[in-house]
């Protein structure tokens, strides 16, 4: 695999295909659902969701120049904001010139919950389901065999007591019991869902309470991944400005993530530049990306306020950047072996473990959140957005397929770009 690859977005669709190809070392055909010549049948659609009556595209590009852990990776993202994929493309440059990304990421632990309600004594409870734990496990266990063969399985339950939130609450307080699950290369939201199920009849049987809810939770952090990455300050310095260039955009970095880890209005939108590329990945290969959304912004909001989840510091000649995502992703189950462009996706990862998914989609996230920060410390963010919207706008003006290209270059070298813009210059090429 190689994916530092220049110029990339200047070639034809076939050009393009054909090079990521043997960068890739596959073959075309091997990847024909990715490129639209085949796709979801509409026989399977059917049997995904309800009341199917046809599908929705949306494009899917290549995040080229990612190195995760000394191994080059070609990412698919689907998106349609344009600016993200080039913009992850490009900051994944960066890193790659500071030794790459690197990945860490914890077991891939689960949580079940089991609620309880209507209980005299909450200590009492508490004690009696801790003290039949292991018999709790084993009956698990013995019930979902096939995930201890995996490796897998239950490994460990927990009691939580939530009292009431203040003297509005209109309920006592209640008891919940949370299963913790070895989930392996799945995703686990249905093993999980189904170990609650299972479980909670003798959960009541022990504490005499009235069972509620029996749900995993996407709040997912004890399944962790952990991604670090440095970029020399020269790799800021554009052609004609100085070498100080790169040393001011480097501390505008720095300062605009603090502005993120104190200010939870900036947070919003710094941790939303971050998720383009997650979600962007997690999309293209088939994930539950609505849950790990979730999960990440629970996460983020777990100390005293919400806050980013990315850490950006200026260290002399280096920029250093470190985040740490709740992400529950899988290679197995779901859609995974069944949607042709999703299994075309991770087979030009070259993926195979859930882990690594995990790690190279919140190394994207990272090398994103890089690029904003970038373009907000060295020429605010919306000049270089507008100018990589340049083609849509052409589009949106009335420019035919033929007149984009040309118009597209005139509004990228424009210092403003707008839809009055773009009308001018197309009524100028025409005339």
């Amino acid at each position: 695999m190689k994916s530092s690859i220049s110029g990339l977005y200047r070639l034809s669709i076939d050009e393009k295909i054909e090079t990521v190809c043997q960068a890739a070392g596959i073959e075309p055909e091997e990847l024909d659902a990715m490129w639209g010549e085949t796709g979801l049948p509409f026989e399977q659609a059917e049997a995904m969701i309800e009341n199917v009556v046809g599908m929705f595209q949306l494009p899917l590009g290549i995040c080229t120049n990612l190195q995760v852990n000394g191994k080059d990776r070609l990412v698919p993202m689907v998106i349609e904001e344009s600016s993200v994929v080039a913009a992850a493309s490009n900051a994944a440059k960066m890193l790659r010139a500071g030794g790459g990304i690197t990945a860490t990421s914890t077991e891939p632990i689960m949580i079940g919950q089991i609620q309880l309600m209507d209980l005299d004594d909450l200590s009492v409870a508490s004690e009696a389901i801790l003290a039949q734990k292991e018999a709790l496990l084993d009956k698990l266990r013995a019930q979902f065999p096939a995930w201890e063969e995996r490796g897998g399985g239950p490994v460990d339950l927990e009691v939580r007591r939530l009292p009431p939130l203040d003297e509005n609450d209109p309920l006592p307080p209640m008891l919940v019991v949370h299963i913790l699950v070895d989930v392996r290369d799945a995703m686990g939201a249905n093993a999980v869902n189904s170990m609650c199920e299972f479980l909670a009849p003798t959960v009541a049987e022990i504490t005499g309470g009235r069972v509620r809810l029996r749900i995993l939770s996407n709040l997912t952090d004890r399944r962790l991944v952990t991604v670090k990455g440095r970029v020399p300050v020269e790799a800021f310095v554009k052609r004609g400005k100085p070498a100080s260039f790169g040393h001011e955009v480097a501390k505008g970095i720095e300062e605009a993530s603090v502005f993120a880890e104190r200010d939870p209005y900036r947070a919003a939108t710094h941790n939303k530049g971050i998720m383009n590329g997650v979600d962007a990945v997690l999309m293209a290969t088939g994930q539950d990306y609505r849950a790990v959304e979730a999960g990440v912004h629970a996460y983020a909001a777990q100390e005293s306020h919400y806050s980013a989840l990315s850490r950006w510091r200026y260290k002399g000649e280096y920029l250093e950047g470190e985040m740490t995502l709740p992400l529950a992703v899988g290679t197995v189950g779901g859609i995974i072996k069944v949607h042709p462009t999703v299994q075309a996706g991770i087979k030009l990862m070259q993926v195979e473990r859930a882990h690594q998914l995990a790690e190279i989609a919140a190394a994207v996230g990272l090398a994103q959140n890089l690029a904003a920060l970038r373009a907000l410390a060295a020429e605010g963010i919306q000049k270089g957005h507008m100018r990589l919207h340049s083609r849509n706008i052409a589009m949106e003006v009335g420019a035919t397929p033929e007149e984009v290209p040309a118009l597209a270059a005139q509004l990228e070298q424009q210092d403003i770009v707008s839809h009055s813009v773009a009308q001018r210059l197309l009524e100028e090429l025409r005339s």
